[in-house]
């Protein structure tokens, strides 16, 4: 196995394990646990709030930079 390998079968595992916990005891566990697993697919967003906040405005900052550079041109 290589170290990317193992990589994403660690974080996978993780993943799953996250979703496990926040399906049974956590503060979502009345959802489903198709919610939890796509939360557990981001869990260091969910861990980390901080982190989560800073990978959203970067997102967003991506996303109006797209919009602008290839947004339709109102120049007729």
């Amino acid at each position: 196995m290589t170290k990317k390998q193992k990589f994403w079968t660690a974080y996978f595992s993780i993943a799953f394990l996250f979703a496990l916990y926040s399906n049974i005891w956590g503060e979502t566990h009345y959802k489903s646990f198709a919610y939890n697993l796509g939360r557990g697919v981001v869990w260091p967003l969910a861990m980390f709030p901080a982190f989560g906040h800073f990978v959203g405005a970067i997102l967003l900052v991506i996303g109006v930079l797209a919009l602008l550079a290839f947004g339709r041109s109102r120049n007729y």
